[in-house]
């Protein structure tokens, strides 16, 4: 594995019983990159996102043949700590989901859980998040609040900042923007270009046009299948294979 290579994944497949959702993927996710993953529904997109930080485990029948590896080391050797690979590549859902606490409580919860101590501490922490996921000028005379009475559009970002107060190197986004409207998903996508310095970026999404706005490289799954994966530019303008341009063009899916 080269040094810009975070994750490599070679000959990977998702079964949930005797159903296969992923087949054979081979793939690498780079650095401090945004990877953008495009796909018809039921192409196998969030299963993959899913299988990178193991919560198919939690799926009753679920297996897998194939491996993951994160700088080096299979996720899926039976001495990985499943709680701390979690951590480290934090997941950010489509529908933002809010704990039923302050503001403050929503994103010093998981940094308090990881051992961080100390108000001053977690004053910093909490307006490093927010301001990393780009919700601290709207809220930041407003903590004690609950995060509950946030719009949408401010819900998933804190829900982003509380992903970064967990320190993850790696964030994996399943369609954040999906049910939000245009100013809020432009924020996200501000946010996620600000990180991409920071941490390695995967994101799922169904909108075609955000792919080509914020990936740096795009992958295309079909049926559970990566159909191409490469510069973004390159995928949206010249792909390689016809069943890319098809979908891009609109032909179905």
């Amino acid at each position: 594995m080269t040094n810009d290579i975070a994750i490599e994944v070679r000959g990977f497949s998702q079964y949930f019983g005797e159903v296969r959702k992923l087949n054979a993927l081979d793939l690498d996710i780079r650095r401090n990159e945004i990877l953008g993953i495009i796909g018809p529904a039921r192409s196998g997109k969030s299963t993959f996102l899913c299988a990178l930080n193991r919560l198919n485990d939690l799926v009753r029948g679920s297996r897998h043949e194939g491996t993951i590896r994160l700088d080096g080391c299979d996720i899926y050797a039976p001495d990985v700590d499943v709680v701390a690979l979690r951590r480290k590549l934090g997941m950010v859902f489509a529908t933002p989901v809010p704990l039923p606490r302050s503001i403050f409580e929503n994103v010093a919860f998981g940094a308090r859980r990881a051992g961080i101590r100390g108000r001053d501490r977690l004053d910093a922490l909490v307006r490093d998040s927010l301001e990393k996921g780009g919700l601290w000028e709207e809220v930041k005379d407003r903590l004690m609040t609950s995060g509950l009475k946030l719009s949408g559009g401010q819900q998933q970002r804190l829900c982003l900042a509380r992903i970064l107060a967990v320190a993850p190197e790696f964030i994996l986004l399943d369609e954040p923007t999906s049910g939000l409207d245009p100013i809020s998903t432009m924020k996200i996508e501000d946010s996620l270009r600000r990180l991409k310095k920071d941490y390695t970026i995967v994101l799922v999404t169904n909108n075609t046009k955000q792919a080509a706005r914020v990936a740096d490289r795009t992958a295309f799954f079909l049926n559970g299948e990566l159909i191409e994966v490469g510069p973004t530019a390159k995928i949206f303008t010249a792909p390689d294979d016809k069943r890319t341009d098809d979908y891009l063009r609109g032909r179905f899916g």
